[in-house]
């Protein structure tokens, strides 16, 4: 039974959607230079500063996560130089992947309300950021990326960074990880066509997911889905451009 509620647009005007890196992709390499962790760690407390005065985002835990995990470090070495890691944008990672702009990663993260010990599932790994930005919360994170290179690129940065309690798959976020489910909470960063249903099935009783949705990337909204009572109730949230979630040969 699914019981739809009204969209918001709170944050709508200030979206910087992934297009923006596809484009800085294509140009020179930013003239950029970081010397010294110090150079990071200010860039980094400059992001979060961004986060709270142009955005006003107000979730203390979300905003400590973010001043912690080092973004740069996600990004592979040859897309390093294409943006600033902590630039209000996204970060391409190769693929035509990208690290989704940092308002965007905590936007959708507090919107989930993470708890200590709470099992989360994220579809679309990419660089390991938003798992390790999970992880930082005290969730029992598992991630699935259908591209296998970028699940072992992610694999690697997060047990180098001492998240090696993730857990990374390398297969279809069609089919979610019904092993381990039911999960308190579901983070999709590619947009499917319709809300998938095996995704929905791996929701715990009061658990919530948030995905983007729509096939064409110039229409798509945030939508986040409960479960209460045995009830889904959905609702649209902002408009974001994500991209495609991507079915594997096992989808139907």
């Amino acid at each position: 039974m699914t019981r739809l509620t009204g969209a918001t647009g709170r944050f709508a005007a200030h979206l910087t959607i992934f297009a923006t890196a596809l484009a800085f992709a294509g140009c020179a390499r930013c003239e950029y230079v970081s010397s010294s962790e110090g150079d990071w760690d200010t860039q980094r407390a400059d992001m979060v500063r961004v986060l709270r005065d142009r955005y006003g985002m107000t979730d203390e835990r979300v905003l400590e996560a973010m001043a912690t995990v080092r973004r740069h470090v996600y990004i592979p070495g040859d897309f390093l130089g294409v943006v600033p890691p902590y630039g209000d944008h996204p970060c391409p990672i190769g693929y035509s992947q990208t690290i989704s702009q940092p308002f965007i990663v905590a936007y959708m993260t507090s919107r989930m309300d993470i708890r200590p010990g709470e099992k989360v599932l994220e579809i679309g790994t990419g660089s390991g950021y938003q798992a390790a930005i999970l992880a930082e919360l005290d969730a029992d994170v598992y991630t699935i990326e259908i591209i296998p290179e970028l699940a072992e690129h992610a694999r690697g940065v997060l047990e180098s960074e001492g998240y090696d309690s993730v857990h990374v798959l390398a297969g279809d976020g069609y089919l979610g990880w019904p092993e381990h489910a039911p999960f308190d909470a579901i983070i999709v960063t590619c947009a499917p066509e319709e809300v998938p249903e095996a995704l929905v099935s791996q929701l715990a009783d009061n658990g919530r997911m948030i995905l983007p949705v729509g096939e064409d990337p110039y229409s798509q909204s945030l939508v986040v889905c409960r479960i209460v009572d045995g009830v889904l109730t959905v609702e649209q949230d902002i408009p974001v451009m994500f991209v495609p979630m991507v079915h594997g040969e096992s989808s139907p």
